[in-house]
């Protein structure tokens, strides 16, 4: 991760590569740089990291947890198998119906990729794509529920030129497989996106996907250390009618001191998603990410009072998904 400086710009769209028919998307669906349920509702993500990847045994008693706080939705850390343990398809459709059950939106993502080709032991997006495809069974048929995110943090900072086209290959090979989901694509520099790469290209990516049900992921640490820095990156996606959510965040990193209070503020000012790094089970140094202790829902940790309690967090802003009330 390293800092940068933010400025203005997107790429004009190339025109579409010829491919498969892909019927229009089914479920949620993404309306004039939104995301919006087939009920019709506005659905603004508030949710929470869940490392089921490492802790699977964790993860029933957790989502449970989790809605308790108030959260509409839950990130769920599986793997393709090449650096973890492999998330099976059954494995998969259970952890849908856990989230169901708790009246949560699932997003999914393949934690493989994270840093690529950076991370050695690190897979690229056409793998992620490809286990996609071998578990699609699991999900099809869920569009209201999940999102497929479809590989975290892909490209470290190295290499990070080839996001564009490498995004924009997976998502064709998801559509093509069948996927109709909304599909959500994290930035690359270890998700910070610091070289602008997906916000330059963003439209360009954004416009191959024939079904246009495609959402943007920035994590927010280090880089995104000052308010303005945050309201410019996120202002401008918004005003160039491209959705946007971030997708990690969290109080304090190594990588420098992220602003935590103005990321809360400023998604629920433009109304965007948030999803918070993460419920419990961090290691390696990075221990005062978790919410809660030892997955214990009881004993908070600071982190986890102030996002769920504290202003503009999940307690004052979350709402839950009306495919689930109907409403």
């Amino acid at each position: 991760m390293a800092a940068g400086l933010l400025g203005a710009s997107l790429a004009a769209p190339p025109a579409l590569a010829e491919g498969p028919v892909v019927p229009a998307a089914t479920g949620l669906t993404v309306q004039g740089g939104r995301l919006v349920e087939s009920t019709g509702s506005d659905l603004v993500l508030r949710g929470v990291n869940h490392p089921h990847a490492w802790y699977a045994g964790e993860t029933s008693e957790s989502l449970a947890a989790i809605k308790a706080e108030g959260a509409n939705s839950v990130r769920v850390v599986l793997s393709s198998g090449d650096q973890w343990a492999e998330t099976s398809a059954a494995e998969l459709s259970g952890i849908v119906e856990e989230c169901k059950a708790n009246r949560l939106i699932c997003v999914l993502e393949v934690h493989d990729t994270t840093g690529y080709p950076e991370a050695s032991a690190a897979v690229s997006l056409e793998r992620a794509a490809e286990y996609w495809l071998s578990v699609r069974s699991a999900v099809v048929g869920q569009e209201d529920y999940v999102v497929v995110n479809i590989g975290n943090e892909p490209y470290g900072n190295t290499g990070y030129a080839e996001w564009t086209r490498a995004t924009i290959d997976a998502v064709a090979t998801l559509r093509g497989g069948g996927f109709e989901h909304t599909l959500l694509v994290d930035a690359p520099n270890w998700g910070q996106d610091w070289s602008f790469t997906m916000r330059d290209t963003a439209r360009e990516v954004y416009d191959a996907d024939p079904t246009g049900n495609l959402v943007f992921s920035i994590h927010m640490y280090g880089v995104f250390s000052a308010e303005s820095t945050v309201r410019s990156y996120l202002t401008g996606f918004v005003e160039a009618g491209l959705p946007i959510l971030v997708g990690e965040f969290g109080h304090d990193h190594s990588d420098g001191n992220p602003d935590e209070d103005a990321i809360m503020s400023v998604t629920r000012e433009l109304g965007l998603g948030y999803i918070g790094w993460s419920w419990s089970g961090n290691s390696g140094g990075v221990e005062y990410l978790d919410m809660v202790n030892g997955f214990d829902p009881a004993s908070l940790t600071p982190w986890g009072e102030r996002f769920l309690n504290g202003p503009d967090g999940i307690g004052e802003t979350s709402e839950e998904a009306t495919i689930y009330s109907g409403a």
